[in-house]
């Protein structure tokens, strides 16, 4: 899975913020294209012939491990980060691996898990601005793209105002071609403010 393209054009000289402008590539989304689905915030992985991955971004500059797999030939031209995999093992992975055996035992009725990508959450995965963003018990799996949202906005304003109102940590559009974008509440400077449910 290879890094997706914002929706807007960030102010990486200012704030940081997205502004009202389209990212060039995902001007799709602003013409109706593709399905909006809730971005859940956690630890991407991959499942794969059975072998489970988690993401790593070898950051400007940054060698990645030896078996890293990439998600593009190449890193990002603007941000130099080049997206990737890495095996899920080692007791740094132990998160993940719980998420993925609460998703066999729920999700897949104790069979294996399909391929594919999905994120794991969980009182131990979180992100910078805090761990348990997702306000989980337990470690669980999530399929990406798994929860649409049909009335989702697709213009800047209305955007601001859906993030502000649903507390969630994005969204991300996918397009039958494959091509997804995403958008972030953060990316307006929005904070979660945390309740029981989102």
């Amino acid at each position: 899975m290879k890094k997706i393209v914002s929706l807007f054009q960030r102010n990486y000289d200012g704030d940081r913020q997205v502004r009202d402008e389209v990212v060039p590539g995902a001007e799709w989304v602003a013409a109706g294209e593709g399905m909006a689905t809730r971005k859940w915030d956690g630890m991407a992985v991959m499942v794969a012939n059975g072998a489970i991955f988690k993401r790593y971004d070898a950051k400007a500059g940054r060698t990645p491990p030896a078996d890293f797999m990439p998600a593009q030939p190449a890193a990002d031209e603007a941000t130099g980060h080049w997206p990737g995999w890495v095996p899920a093992v080692g007791p740094d992975s132990a998160r993940i691996i719980e998420g993925v055996e609460w998703g066999v035992r729920t999700l897949f009725g104790g069979g294996p898990v399909p391929d594919g990508t999905y994120e794991v959450c969980g009182p131990k995965i979180g992100t910078r601005h805090g761990a348990n963003p997702e306000r989980l018990t337990e470690h669980i799996l999530v399929p990406h793209g798994k929860d649409p949202l049909p009335e989702c906005p697709r213009t800047f304003n209305a955007l601001r105002e859906y993030l502000t109102v649903h507390v969630i940590e994005g969204i991300v559009w996918h397009h039958p071609d494959g091509r997804m974008a995403k958008i972030k509440a953060s990316d307006f400077g929005i904070k979660r403010v945390q309740s029981s449910t989102t």
